[in-house]
């Protein structure tokens, strides 16, 4: 059978239109289901330009991440979790691919371990979509500009639903911690997670860096366990029950959240969909928000049109993680240890004679 010619999507580009190449434009990347049709790369590339503002709102001048499934979504297939990790399906891109388009800008980052690379740095709509043609679903975009990727401009409040919860309960946070940012002073914008989860953000004015950030998410966290019952920061996740894990740990350099109109992987094509709070208390089911139902919301304007209005202070949050005691979490377990951290044992694995007030591990 022969094999089909490479398809074009056309986008507007700063100097007039630019048609962007998808090869291989109708290999399956979604399956059908009982409720979505199934899915070609090629619509996937066109799914993104329709998309475009709410898109790019998410991605412009931000260092990204790219998540590519480039032989679709499959149940059981996985995705790679480490570098070493050679036999998943699916992988993230950090650093810019070979064979990207001249248009294309990079921006270098940071790595915990002290590596650099550049990443991408989308500056077009042109950019996210010739990432479809390289089988990106999801983009991760750092919480900074190019500007200054020392210095994040947005907090990312990322609330996790731990087995024997459900998105319902997930919302119920999300409004308790909206009340929590108001009272604060701060104004939150929360997506779907394209998933069980729901994501608040909030623009910050891109004066600390991202320990202070996180300081304040932590803050955040324990203030909303006070004021629910079912939140936890606990790390541990023998620790958490059945609760909304706050993961305060998606604030740090180099971890980065699904953008807002990102495609996920899971079958029906779910999209990292923007609402306002009163869309949020009404959605029972994520699924409904899909590659085929999002793109016409946009037709109204995006949910979050308005979130580049006003950036703001982080202080009210670093007061809270002062007031608590600054008692310091626990970091990823490839990050290196951090001053103050707690011991990176599980608890019930923990002898505390073979550990000092430090956290660290007492020599044998």
């Amino acid at each position: 059978m022969p094999k089909t010619p490479a398809a074009e999507v056309v986008v507007p580009g700063p100097d007039g239109e630019r048609a962007v190449r998808v090869s291989s434009p109708d290999r399956v990347i979604y399956e059908k289901t009982d409720r979505t049709p199934e899915v070609t790369k090629l619509m996937v590339a066109q799914f993104f330009a329709r998309v475009d503002d709410g898109l790019m709102r998410a991605l412009r001048d931000r260092p990204t991440a790219l998540e590519r499934w480039t032989a679709g979504v499959r149940l059981g297939m996985r995705l790679a979790t480490s570098t070493t990790d050679k036999d998943a399906d699916a992988f993230y891109q950090k650093r810019v691919p070979k064979g990207a388009p001249g248009y294309l800008e990079s921006i270098q980052v940071t790595f915990p371990s002290g590596r650099t690379a550049d990443e991408i740095c989308p500056t077009e709509i042109a950019v996210p979509v010739w990432c479809a043609h390289m089988g990106t679903l999801t983009f991760h975009p750092w919480p900074v500009r190019r500007a200054d990727v020392d210095r994040p401009d947005e907090l990312r409040i990322d609330l996790d639903p731990q087995p024997g919860t459900t998105f319902a309960d997930a919302v119920r946070v999300a409004l308790v911690a909206k009340e929590l940012l108001e009272e604060l002073g701060l104004k939150g914008y929360p997506k779907t997670s394209g998933n069980r989860g729901v994501h608040v953000y909030v623009r910050i004015e891109p004066r600390w860096e991202f320990v202070d950030v996180r300081h304040a998410a932590i803050g955040f966290g324990r203030e909303l366990e006070k004021r629910d019952d079912g939140v936890t920061t606990a790390w541990w996740k023998e620790e958490r029950g059945e609760r909304i894990f706050v993961d305060f740990n998606q604030n740090n350099r180099d971890r980065t959240i699904a953008s807002a109109y990102s495609l996920r992987p899971v079958p029906g094509a779910p999209v990292s969909t923007p609402m306002t709070w009163d869309e949020l208390k009404d959605v029972t089911d994520p699924r409904d928000y899909n590659l085929f139902t999002v793109p016409d919301r946009l037709s109204d304007g995006d949910p979050w049109q308005s979130i580049d209005d006003e950036h703001y202070s982080l202080e009210p949050l670093l007061r809270l993680f002062e007031e608590q005691g600054s008692v310091e979490l626990n970091y990823p377990p490839d990050y290196p240890k951090m001053p103050g951290e707690p011991p990176r044992v599980q608890p019930s694995k923990k002898v505390a004679a073979h550990w000092d007030e430090q956290g660290n591990r007492i020599p044998d």
